[in-house]
C-alpha cells in the first residue's frame, strides 16, 4: 500500500559537514509545492531529537530525516513504536541507509516520489543485540577504534587523527580477537549486516602489518567494507564471543557490550518510506 506524507518535519545537524542550509530551504519548498509544507524543523544539535508525544502533540505523520546514519539510528530508538513514518534523504558521508531504501537517487527525486505518494511503509530488518539495534551495519571486536580515527578525519582534526592512530594499530594487533560460538576461526572484528535473508555475517581481517595497513586505509577512506574480509555465514542470530568486554559499532555509534554478546535479526521499530522498486 502506498504512503502520502500529509504534516512532515525535519530533522538536519547543522554541524554535519554535508549541511547547507540552502540544501534546507530546498527540502522546504520542495514540502510546501507538493501541498505538504513542514510543520516542524529540528535541527541538531541545537534542538533535541523530537519524542513521539511531541510530534502526535503537533500532528504530524512523517519525519524527513537530512543526516547521517549514526543520527537515523538515534532517531528510531528515539521514535520507537510511533504510528508515523520516517524518510530518509541522503545527507550523510556514505548514505548507506538512504540507498538501501531508495537505490543511489538524488535527494529531490527520492522526496517527490514520497511527496507524490509513490512510496511505501515498511520496517526493515535491523541487526539487534542488548546494547542497541544497527540499520545498516553491526561490528563487533577491537578494531572499532579505527571509527574514532575516522571521526577525526571527517571532523578535520588532523592532529587529533595522528594522535589516535598509534593506539588503532596496537588495539588492532594485540587485542583480543573475536569469533563466533562454535567456530574456532579468529579476527580482529566481526561485521553484521541486516537483509531479508538474516545477518550476513563476515570476519574482518587485520592480523598482519599488510592487512592491518589495508584495513586502516579502508576505515579512514570511509567504508570499512572496502578492506580485507571473510564471508563467513548468514543466518537470523549469531553470538560472537572474545575474552573481554566487546567493543561495538552500531551505524557509525560507539558502545560495549560483554565478553558474548548475541545478536538477532529484528524489524525496525518504526516504519520508513521506501521509494525503491519492490524485490
Amino acid at each position: 500500500m502506498t504512503y502520502r506524507p500529509t504534516r512532515p518535519a525535519l530533522i538536519c545537524n547543522n554541524q554535519s559537514g554535508s549541511y547547507d542550509e540552502a540544501r534546507v530551504e530546498q527540502i522546504a519548498a520542495l514540502c510546501r509545492d507538493a501541498g505538504s509544507p513542514l510543520a516542524a524543523n529540528f535541527c541538531l544539535p541545537d534542538d533535541a531529537l523530537p519524542t513521539r508525544a511531541r510530534l502526535e502533540s503537533k500532528g504530524i505523520d512523517t519525519v524527513i530525516i537530512w543526516t547521517g546514519d549514526g543520527t537515523i539510528n538515534a532517531a528510531v530508538a528515539a521514535l520507537a513504536g510511533w504510528d508515523g513514518a520516517l524518510l530518509v534523504l541522503p545527507g550523510g558521508t556514505l548514505n548507506l541507509l538512504s540507498k538501501r531504501l531508495h537505490d543511489d537517487r538524488p535527494l529531490e527525486d527520492i522526496l517527490a516520489d514520497a511527496l507524490a505518494g509513490r512510496g511505501r511503509r515498511e520496517c526493515p530488518p535491523t541487526v539487534h543485540c542488548p546494547a542497541g539495534r544497527a540499520m545498516v551495519n553491526m561490528i563487533a571486536g577491537p578494531t572499532t577504534i579505527w571509527a574514532e580515527v575516522r571521526e577525526q578525519m571527517r571532523q578535520r582534526d588532523i592532529a587529533g587523527a595522528a594522535a589516535l592512530v598509534p593506539e588503532a594499530f596496537e588495539q588492532s594487533m594485540g587485542g583480543e580477537a573475536v569469533h563466533l560460538a562454535g567456530d574456532d576461526r579468529a579476527f580482529q572484528a566481526i561485521s553484521m549486516t541486516p537483509s531479508a535473508e538474516g545477518i550476513v555475517i563476515d570476519g574482518l581481517l587485520a592480523d598482519s602489518p599488510t592487512l592491518l595497513l589495508r584495513h586502516a586505509i579502508a576505515w579512514i577512506g570511509g567504508d570499512f567494507r572496502d578492506g580485507p574480509s571473510e564471508e563467513l555465514a548468514t543466518r537470523p542470530s549469531a553470538t560472537v564471543v572474545s575474552a573481554e568486554s566487546l567493543g561495538l559499532l552500531m551505524d557509525g555509534e560507539s558502545a560495549e557490550g560483554g565478553a558474548r554478546v548475541t545478536f538477532t535479526i529484528d524489524p525496525a521499530p518504526v516504519a520508513f518510506i521506501v521509494t525503491r522498486p519492490p524485490a
